[in-house]
């Protein structure tokens, strides 16, 4: 009997919707598993995640965000970066080559109508039955919620940056 994929959402305010999924798709490499990271709005900085997923040939990573969308006054060329990530997504879905495919931010991605949910929950529904998915972001929309298998909101209770404390290289970023 195949394997059921399964559906993922990590939301909330707190920190740790990425490196949640990125937990799951090093447990998902180390069982050799092949793993696609689609990230819809992280610009190019570097950071140790980067660093850890170049050690695994079965983890491939797009980096197509452009950062801090919430700065910007237009968005038009974020809404060709997320198409861009979201086709991707599409592609490597139903390739078949992926066991686990994270889409990193696409939460970002919905809320800002960069991406149309309906599309996305359409395609959660269509996607390749052992394809599993994580989808990571703030403010979910409740059609992505209801698709999902697995929710977890990451609560924000408090952050060192609110006393002053400056991010830290291996444990912010």
């Amino acid at each position: 009997m195949p394997r059921k994929g399964r559906i993922l959402v990590h939301t909330g305010d707190g920190k740790g919707k990425t490196t949640a999924a990125l937990g799951t798709a090093f447990r998902a490499a180390g069982h050799g598993q092949n793993v696609a990271i689609v990230q819809f709005m992280k610009g190019k900085w570097t950071y140790g995640e980067i660093f850890a997923i170049q050690r695994f040939p079965n983890i491939y990573l797009a980096r197509l965000g452009s950062g801090f969308t919430w700065l910007k006054e237009g968005l038009e060329e974020d809404r060709e970066l997320a198409q861009s990530a979201w086709a991707l997504c599409r592609e490597l879905a139903h390739s078949r080559e992926y066991d686990l495919l994270v889409m990193d931010e696409l939460n970002y991605a919905l809320d800002y109508g960069l991406v149309d949910v309906d599309e996305v929950v359409q395609f959660l529904h269509g996607k390749p039955e052992e394809l599993s998915v994580i989808i990571t972001g703030r403010r979910a929309k409740q059609e992505l919620i209801d698709a999902a298998d697995t929710v977890t909101e990451m609560r924000a209770v408090k952050h060192g940056f609110r006393a002053g404390l400056r991010a830290q290289k291996g444990i912010e970023y």
